[in-house]
């Protein structure tokens, strides 16, 4: 059969050279009203119209208009453009295959699914023709989806193990400090230089020898100071920036320096820490099964695309707007 634009096939996540050779000739942003409805592509022996494009593109460009400046927006848009026109045909194409293997939706479906939608908050109307189609064609998707992919997956107990010790970062359980603290709130805005200068004097008292919870219970004004400024345990990336900065290297017994935050003017005391541990693999089976499962539906969909479209006729009309410009069409040889 013959198949147009030979490259398109590999055309998965959008990394392909071809697409950015295209996109820098493509159509500029849909919102040029003076551009008239036309094919953009045909997909076997349907059509896809400009106008299928501006509904799928319309979001994403309104997102892209509030975020970028400059010159880059133009670019964005069309890369964004092209993207949409991939998913359309992506989308024509499983919507194909759902009819070819005779897969189904009832009404009835369609209607409970909107309900729910309608519940959830969502603008999907029983009584708008689009609005049920649109649904019509999700639920079709997923069961297409599920037939070719989902309900062909299985995932033994030995890739998951190797699945653990490969990524046995994803399963550590963080570094835990025990801490003790010593902080000082500034009375006023311009207190900061009469906060500094007792925790100084804090300091001094420590690096004379004085027992950190009789330093903590004279200077500190936290709420445990009566208890030696003990904050108990704290896991590793809970703590502000500033003081995480400040502990990451003291050992059991360490003080810090004189920390400056948000919080105000402390001095840390490092009781006792923890090493990052790492979940047994049974306590982590069921998210490694997870994880797996949803790595091998990823591999085998994009396999599956390939597939529809190394079969399928696809033809992608291209216009390059410019003054005098003639519409033009890529074609391979047959």
């Amino acid at each position: 059969m013959k198949r147009v634009l030979p490259s398109f096939d590999r055309l998965v996540r959008f990394k392909v050279p071809l697409a950015l050779l295209v996109i820098s000739t493509w159509f500029p942003a849909f919102s040029e009203a003076h551009l008239q409805d036309r094919i953009v592509a045909i997909v076997n022996s349907e059509l896809i119209m400009l106008s299928d494009v501006k509904r799928e593109f319309k979001t994403e460009q309104e997102r892209l208009s509030r975020e970028h400046r400059g010159n880059d927006l133009p670019q964005r848009l069309k890369t964004a453009e092209y993207m949409a026109l991939t998913k359309l045909i992506e989308r024509r194409l499983q919507l194909q295959e759902a009819k070819a293997k005779k897969v189904e939706v009832s009404d009835l479906e369609v209607k409970q699914a909107l309900e729910q939608m309608k519940r959830q908050g969502s603008p999907f109307d029983l009584t708008n023709a689009n609005h049920v189609q649109t649904v019509r064609d999700q639920l079709l998707l997923t069961r297409v989806v599920d037939l070719h992919i989902r309900g062909n997956i299985t995932v033994g107990d030995s890739e998951l193990k190797r699945f653990y010790q490969e990524h046995r970062d994803r399963f550590a359980l963080p570094e835990e400090y025990q801490l003790s603290q010593i902080i000082i709130h500034p009375r006023a805005s311009d207190g900061l230089a009469d906060a500094l200068t007792k925790a100084r004097r804090a300091m001094d008292d420590l690096k004379r020898g004085e027992k950190f919870e009789e330093v903590a219970m004279q200077y500190s004004d936290g709420a445990n100071a009566l208890h030696g400024g003990r904050l108990g345990w704290v896991r590793q990336g809970e703590l502000l920036p500033a003081i995480e900065q400040a502990v990451a290297h003291l050992v059991p017994g360490g003080i810090s320096n004189i920390i400056e935050s948000s919080e105000g003017i402390q001095i840390i005391r490092m009781d006792d820490r923890k090493p990052k541990q790492f979940r047994r693999y049974e306590d982590a089976r069921r998210e490694i099964q997870e994880l797996v499962y949803r790595q091998k539906s990823d591999d085998m969909y994009q396999s599956w695309l390939i597939e529809l479209k190394n079969k399928a006729y696809i033809e992608i009309k291209f216009e390059q707007v410019a003054e005098k410009s003639q519409p033009q069409s890529v074609r391979s040889t047959p």
